[in-house]
């Protein structure tokens, strides 16, 4: 017997209809160089309507690639719903690639046209030689085209497009399976691999993000996405915001200016902010030198690798604000899990609650997990046992797109994420580590996350990642690479002894090196491939 409901489908357009006409007045805030700039949802309706026409009028049609190369900003915002609700498929680049790593992806996704923020003409025309498929860029902005050289004539301009187009665009009734937007992996090891998302996967995921016990938005937030909208959808935040009719706000050219961040927390009054690790850090460093004014900040969802416990604990002490460790993928749309403590571990000792804290937490409702040992067998969850961590879900990928490598992470319909894990007796997941950068020691198994934590911990340690390096009797062993806080002084022995206390004799880093910084990802995450290229002949004292 089948259910007798209707069916509507799951697209995006139904977002954007609901906010325009429920939540007109609530507003879209992004600092810009000459101060901040407000919209609210009803002129977000306005001129989604109008470049939907403008990208029509120049020929874009239902399943054209139109890319972005932009900033958080409310313009990005727009794009972000014009594009996937006229039916074309919305592919964000990330701006901190290489250039010709850019091109390749645009190359690769068949893109026509490209938005571009005026003020990345410069980086962006490094990427113009190399393209084959674009047909128009559009700039945002009025920043000097001269970069864009011969382009600089045939760029058309943003706003012009939207005074000139009509705000009247007749929504097409999508199919819920279309594409609606792309992105592309990190490619940390070859050429980036491409995730397709579906309105269905969109709107699904959007549901699931908004929930109490995920990022629970409502239509009272306000919501600070600093994690970049050219990275997995800027984690679904800007199409859950919207659907709440929460109030968004943006950092534009500044999201990686703690003072600008604090800034906007303060005068905007956030209740939510989003983005990686060493931004909180950042935040956090800036804060404890220039105080300001936390208290409408409830909650930091911090995720894209592992959260130091020492973050967590520092926030929650001096600010009151309640950090939530969350994972996810590009190929999980992105948001896997949510690390929120369950009533019954709510009375644990304060040292339990933010061991617990520091894992990566549930499993969300809406997608399966399974740890596998190397023999494809499930592990039981005892909170020790290691596996590989594969997902499955309603806005999990299925396969990537045009690329011949989908067979080596796809096997029986499941996501091998290429993590290793552990689960405990509760379900709250721990990556022990990405399969490459486990150290493994004289057969056994050492975690740089772990220890990263543990390292970032100690007073004096701003930043630390763990590595393995060559050793001739144990294969390899680890070495600490540490950052260590202005002001702040420490040695390697210091070091070394502050670890002992929590770990056996040989999972200890053989040595510390201290930097002057850890080279970061596109992203924001340590960037362990050049330190591991950095550090190959390093030579580990005798012993």
């Amino acid at each position: 017997m089948r259910g007798l409901m209707q069916q509507d489908p799951l697209i995006l357009t139904r977002f954007l209809d609901r906010a325009t006409k429920l939540y007109p007045n609530q507003r879209i805030a992004t600092k810009t160089p000459t101060g901040v700039h407000r919209e609210t949802y009803e002129e977000l309706g306005d001129r989604v309507g109008r470049l939907a026409s403008a990208l029509r009028g120049i020929g874009v049609e239902p399943g054209d690639r139109v890319g972005s190369f932009a900033w958080n900003t409310w313009r990005h915002l727009e794009v972000y719903f014009a594009v996937p609700c006229m039916g074309s498929v919305l592919h964000t680049l990330n701006i901190r690639l290489h250039p010709e790593q850019v091109a390749w992806i645009a190359n690769h996704a068949e893109d026509r046209v490209i938005v571009v923020d005026d003020s990345l003409l410069p980086a962006f025309a490094k990427v113009l030689p190399h393209l084959s498929t674009v047909e128009r860029i559009i700039v945002m902005g009025d920043g000097d085209r001269a970069p864009l050289g011969e382009w600089a004539e045939r760029a058309l301009d943003h706003e012009s497009l939207l005074a000139e187009a009509s705000a009247d665009f007749g929504w097409p009734d999508l199919d819920e399976n279309e594409a609606c937007a792309m992105c592309y992996t990190s490619g940390t090891t070859g050429h980036p691999k491409g995730v397709v998302y579906s309105h269905r996967s969109m709107v699904l995921h959007s549901y699931a993000l908004n929930m109490p016990e995920n990022f629970g938005l409502t239509s009272r937030e306000v919501i600070l996405p600093v994690v970049p909208m050219f990275h997995a959808n800027a984690w679904g935040t800007p199409f859950g915001a919207t659907l709440a009719g929460a109030t968004q706000v943006y950092a534009g050219q500044f999201s990686a200016d703690p003072a600008s961040l604090a800034d906007l927390v303060e005068t905007e009054r956030v209740t939510i902010a989003a983005g990686v690790p060493t931004v909180w850090i950042g935040v956090l460093q800036h804060l404890d030198a220039n105080p300001r004014d936390f208290s409408s900040l409830h909650t930091l969802i911090c995720g894209g690798s592992a959260v130091p416990v020492s973050l967590i604990d520092a926030f929650e002490k001096n600010y009151g604000v309640n950090v939530v460790q969350a994972w996810g993928m590009t190929e999980t749309g992105p948001l896997g899990s949510m690390s929120r403590l369950l009533p019954a571990l709510e009375d644990l000792p304060e040292r339990e609650r933010l061991r617990v804290r520091g894992k990566q937490g549930r499993i969300v409702a809406g997608v399966r997990f399974r740890l596998l040992d190397d023999d494809g067998q499930e592990i039981p969850w005892d909170g020790k046992s290691m596996g590989e961590l594969q997902v499955k879900g309603n806005w999990v990928a299925a396969t990537y797109y045009n690329d011949e490598r989908s067979s080596d992470s796809f096997v029986d319909g499941w996501l091998r994420t290429g993590d290793v894990a552990v689960a405990d007796e509760h379900g709250y997941l721990q990556l022990v580590d990405r399969t490459k950068d486990l150290v493994k020691s004289g057969g056994e198994w050492i975690s740089s996350v772990e220890l990263e934590s543990a390292l970032m911990g100690h007073p004096a340690v701003l930043e630390a990642a763990v590595i393995g390096v060559p050793h001739e009797k144990w294969a390899e062993r680890p070495l600490a690479c540490v950052v260590v806080k202005p002001g702040a002084e420490t040695t390697k022995e210091d070091l070394i002894a502050f670890l002992a206390e929590q770990f056996p004799k040989w999972w200890l880093p053989d040595d510390v090196a201290f930097l002057e910084a850890i080279p970061k990802t596109s992203v924001g995450k340590f960037d362990k491939k050049v330190l591991r290229e950095d550090f190959k002949t390093h030579r580990l004292p005798a012993g």
